[in-house]
């Protein structure tokens, strides 16, 4: 048997960012794209690039999820692979991905994970300049936008674009040069060419690729999930469904409120939020269609947070523990049985208002039960939601 040779590139994935503006409630790395999270599509370009030690960088406590990430992505070569805790800054993440290199490195590239769609080719463009320049190596994109210097919102100025790129990662660098400089440094950096050339050492551009965009708002993570569904049917044939129902009394604190809408002058319902039925029962229905369970296992009485707080809350974040998921929701359809409110002024407002919040069309019928039961002698609301769902692949 041969000896396998020691990689003497290491490739450095900063995952351990928090994601707060991708308001996903996870941190980035582990959100979904589609049935796979953005550390995994960022694993599988590297697993298809020059095969380097890898080293992921990782919040405190997703140590074993990155693991079994990377034993998906790599197969056979996850020997290759090493998980880090990160820092409290992006610097001092990459500075504890440094100090988990092999001896043997010469060459360290350091990548997002947030730039998950990074094709393999920008990976050996930078390895390939780093190692004939001995420069650090920055993957960049001309800026195609109009830029404006501005002091707040008025425009002193037009700027240059000629001049400027985009710069995107995988940054490369000569090994010890870049321990050096972290070594040295004592500020903190946008990014590691920036810190690299504060230490007195060139940087270079190679052509970067723009399917290389970084993952930060919800707007991204949306094109993202678009630019996968050729490639891979955007969704399942066969829709998801599920049946939601919710029941309220009258007797709450305050006005009513209900379709996510406020109805002056109306008897508040009871509830451990503000008791929208129809709110709830569209959350039953999505998270039922899922399969993620039901609204009380995320929003119930042991969750102190959620105390009083609006069905049009429950609805936005029903979106987003759908989308994290890999679920899109297609539609929903909900039918109100009380003897008030009167709905029919007000449906229009209340199928928009739900319709908002759910990031999917919600159509609202209502209906009485001509004085049979608890509705219909004006006890409570009862509401019934059907939804459809499809698995993002």
């Amino acid at each position: 048997m041969g000896i396998i040779p020691v990689p003497r590139v290491a490739i450095v994935v900063v995952a351990a960012g928090s994601g707060t503006r991708l308001s996903a409630g996870a941190p980035k790395a582990f959100v979904g794209i589609d049935e796979h999270s953005i550390l995994r599509h960022a694993l599988d370009g590297i697993a298809a690039a020059p095969a380097p030690q890898v080293v992921i960088v990782v919040p405190r406590g997703r140590q074993g999820d990155a693991q079994t990430e990377a034993e998906a992505a790599f197969g056979g070569r996850s020997d290759l692979v090493s998980v880090v805790v990160g820092g409290q800054t992006r610097q001092q993440s990459v500075a504890a991905g440094l100090a988990a290199l092999w001896a043997d490195v010469e060459t360290v590239l350091v990548h997002d994970a947030a730039r998950a769609l990074t094709p393999p080719d920008v990976f050996e463009r930078v390895i390939a300049e780093v190692e004939r320049s001995g420069a650090g190596v920055v993957p960049a994109r001309p800026v195609v936008d109009t830029l404006k210097r501005v002091t707040g919102a008025v425009v002193d100025e037009a700027v240059d674009r000629a001049p400027l790129v985009a710069a995107q990662t995988p940054q490369g660098f000569p090994r010890a040069l870049l321990e050096a400089a972290y070594a040295a440094a004592t500020e903190e950096y946008t990014d590691d060419a920036a810190l690299f050339a504060a230490a007195g050492h060139p940087v270079h551009t190679v052509m970067g690729d723009d399917l290389s965009f970084k993952i930060t708002t919800p707007a991204d993570l949306d094109r993202a999930r678009h630019l996968l569904r050729p490639a891979t049917a955007a969704a399942s044939v066969i829709p998801l469904v599920g049946i939601g129902t919710d029941v309220h009394a009258f007797g709450g604190d305050g006005a009513l409120r209900l379709a996510g809408l406020d109805w002056p002058g109306e008897a508040g319902l009871r509830g451990h939020s503000d008791g929208d039925a129809v709110a709830h029962a569209i959350v039953d229905a999505v998270l039922a269609a899922a399969g993620l369970g039901d609204i009380g296992t995320h929003f119930g009485v042991d969750r102190p947070e959620y105390a009083g707080a609006s069905g049009v809350v429950f609805l936005r974040r029903v979106r987003e523990l759908v989308s994290e998921a890999g679920f899109a929701i297609g539609n929903v359809s909900v039918q109100v049985q009380a003897n008030r409110p009167r709905f029919a002024p007000r449906r229009a407002e209340a199928e928009a208002v739900l319709t908002d919040a759910l990031g999917a069309p919600v159509s609202v019928a209502a209906t009485t039960t001509d004085g049979l039961g608890f509705t219909g002698t004006g006890e409570g609301v009862s509401a019934t939601a059907v939804a459809l769902v499809h698995r993002i692949r």
